[in-house]
């Protein structure tokens, strides 16, 4: 009997009961154990934008040791398997490349493997093989859990478009003036009525209006909070310009890497990734000068995290002020110029984020809604969570994997909060990975509590936030750049916040659901750094449902029609008319910043002292007070053969003698005890927390 007979047999249990294919280029086989060892007669359509020559395959579990085994002979760079009966297929194929999805990151690989994303694997063969009889042969093998296409996702908004620019020079150079007292000395800041709205904004029309107090409720918080430098957003979308003078300051910067050093110094998988990386072109230079770039990026940076009172430019949400840095900008990189990343790579993005600090997934992108009118050119995306898992499951895991590993059990969220535009096609439904019943999906408002024209609603919307809106407040068969007597852009009701465009730095306005979701990034990480201040702990469930919770309530707002122009710059611009009613419940809860920064004291839990994982024979020194709200005032461990401690005042020193572990307890002038273990161990990294 031959091997590939023998193992034919033993494989027979995890043969095929269904293969799914459905919308957007994705191709998911789900397994039955003890299936008969037969094929259904399904026909499989490969759909228009896949990769010609590429497979993603989820080998099941039992594959595992045969499959490290391959990777560990190959160095990782393997041509096939080493599972008999796939490469038969293979071969047939001419696959020239079989790779992890995720690259080995010995700090992460545990939970890694606890998620089954180390199952996920890319096999690259001959572009002239038929795809679809690639899928069909690949579906036949019981040692495959899942198979999906590979293809470049799709941004939500229009690469196309022109934003509104204004250089820094420019910026600089013009005499500005307010009508009300701001708190910061960002000269710009007049224009970014969506922090703060008194009614007065310049683009009030008769038939609109402006209504005080719809905004994302920053000055109540700012009080409270400004940013702390150790909350992460990690921001998925064209390249922010980590060189910017009004973000620069606020950039995250991965200290282990030398950008052009040509070596993955700090073994995370990625060479040279100081700033983030480039998805699309698998590098770390990330660009935002290619041909195509809009801003995009930068623009949603600037929301979130534009450095406040620095005497120039715009503020952030939670970008520091009053003696206190920003949260930090984390770029990774999606799109860059007219080019996406691939589905892979943008599983690659989310794992990123999680494994490098990031707590905020930052997503102003997703598939068109189900119910977006196919007339105005939208090409239809999942309808329902069951389908999206389907279709996309190396998404759906990779995501679930960010939500529920990135922050820490002893800091001040446990898992992440991933944040989605809901998308801008005027549907009656959010996009997915938006609606996806974990993430948190943002629509967007004009200025008096009403929806933006263009925004997605629905059940699955659980915030809103401003988001512009222009064809609402935009002068019929005028250009949106209009000029007061002093030569200055007026606002037109959209969002400004720093942009790049064509490699010079300035500033400029966009609207759109994109421009929505970075408000609710922004407040999210400004109400964490606000309960890391407090030390405050959440899981992401609880900080989500809190974020919900103390939002304010719109429907009452959506009553009788609103009137828009599409389409407004054109002389003929369509009158269209919204019925409100149809939004009531559909556009969840107005986010408010400062309502969340107050309820955050009472929320949650003490921040627990962390365990320390540490190498032997190292001295790493804490500072209890990230975690505890008394003096520490005594120290002490159970066994000094392992380690010893010193402390003086809250700074905690550790210096480690042998592996092996021990208790730590910490004594408070509060007359309050606190307990963690010390492990240490090779290969700990000397990093400390975990």
């Amino acid at each position: 009997m031959s091997l590939t007979t023998q193992w034919n047999r033993e494989m027979k249990r995890y043969t095929i009961l269904a293969l799914t294919l459905l919308l957007c280029g994705a191709c998911v086989k789900d397994v039955e154990p003890n299936a008969p060892d037969t094929t259904p007669n399904t026909t499989i359509t490969i759909p228009e934008g896949a990769n010609q020559g590429e497979v993603i395959i989820k080998f099941s579990p039992e594959m595992e040791e045969i499959l490290d085994q391959t990777m560990t002979r190959s160095g990782g760079e393997a041509t096939r398997s080493g599972i008999p009966t796939t490469d038969e297929v293979l071969e047939t194929l001419g696959a020239y490349s079989f790779e992890r999805v995720f690259p080995i990151d010995p700090r992460n690989e545990e939970r890694t493997r606890e998620a089954g994303l180390h199952l996920w694997y890319i096999v690259r063969f001959d572009e002239g093989e038929d795809l679809q009889a690639a899928f069909e042969r690949l579906s036949r093998l019981g040692e495959v859990d899942k198979l999906q296409c590979n293809r470049p996702i799709a941004r939500a908004y229009n690469p196309t478009a022109e934003p509104h620019f204004i250089s820094c020079a420019e910026a600089d150079n013009r005499a500005m003036t307010r009508t009300t007292e701001w708190p910061f000395n960002d000269p710009e800041m007049y224009r970014q009525w969506c922090y703060i709205n008194d009614g007065t904004a310049d683009f009030a029309r008769e038939w609109a209006g402006v209504v005080a107090g719809c905004d994302a409720g920053c000055k109540e918080a700012w009080e409270l909070s400004t940013g702390d430098e150790e909350i992460i957003v990690a921001v998925m979308d064209e390249a922010v310009m980590w060189s910017h003078p009004d973000l620069a300051a606020n950039i995250w910067i991965n200290e282990g890497e030398e950008l052009f050093a040509g070596e993955d110094a700090d073994g995370n998988g990625y060479v040279d990734d100081k700033y983030g990386y480039n998805f699309v072109r698998n590098t770390a230079i990330t660009s935002w000068t290619s041909n195509g770039s809009t801003g995009h990026g930068t623009h949603v940076a600037g929301t979130i995290a534009a450095v406040n009172d620095n005497g120039i430019g715009v503020a952030g949400i939670a970008g520091g002020g009053k003696g206190n840095g920003g949260v930090k900008i984390m770029t990774l990189q999606l799109f860059d110029g007219m080019n996406s990343a691939s589905l892979a790579m943008e599983a690659r993005a989310m794992k990123y984020a999680a494994d490098n600090g990031a707590v905020i997934l930052q997503c102003s992108w997703g598939y068109h809604s189900a119910k977006s009118n196919p007339i105005m050119g939208y090409v239809l995306g999942p309808a329902t969570e069951e389908q999206w898992a389907a279709t996309y499951p190396l998404e759906k895991e990779a995501l679930d994997y960010f939500i529920h590993n990135a922050g820490s059990p002893n800091g001040v969220i446990d898992g992440g909060l991933a944040i989605f535009a809901s998308g801008n096609e005027y549907a009656a439904q959010s996009s997915f990975p938006a609606a996806y019943s974990k993430c948190i999906s943002v629509a967007a408002v004009a200025a008096d509590y009403t929806p933006a024209s263009y925004t997605n609603y629905g059940s699955e919307v659980l915030l809103s936030a401003p988001g512009g809106d222009m064809e609402y407040y935009g002068i019929v068969g005028m250009e949106d750049d209009i000029y007061d007597n002093n030569g200055i852009l007026k606002e037109q009701g959209a969002i400004y916040s720093t942009l790049v465009l064509n490699g010079v730095a300035g500033y400029g306005y966009y609207e759109g659901t994109s421009m929505a979701c970075p408000h609710v990034s922004g407040v999210a990480a400004l109400a964490l750094s606000y309960a890391k201040q407090q030390h405050r702990h959440f899981t992401w469930e609880e900080f989500r449902d809190l974020m919900y919770s103390t939002a304010r309530d719109i429907d009452s707002y959506f009553v009788g029609e609103k009137l828009f122009y599409m389409h407004h710059t054109s002389p003929g611009a369509t009158p269209v008319k919204m019925d409100l009613e149809q939004y009531k419940g559909k556009m969840g809860r107005l986010v408010d910043a400062g309502a969340l920064l107050k309820a955050v004291d009472g929320s949650g839990r003490d921040m627990r002292l962390p365990n320390l994982y540490l190498a032997p024979q190292t001295t790493t020194t804490i500072d209890l007070g990230d975690y505890l709200t008394a003096t520490a005032t005594a120290a002490e461990v159970n066994n000094h053969n392992i380690a010893t401690v010193t402390l003086s005042g809250n700074m905690l020193t550790i210096t480690t003698i042998a592996e092996g572990q021990t208790a730590l307890t910490i004594g408070c002038e509060d007359g309050s005890q606190h307990h963690s273990t010390i492990t240490v161990r090779k290969g700990a990294n000397d990093n400390g927390v975990l």
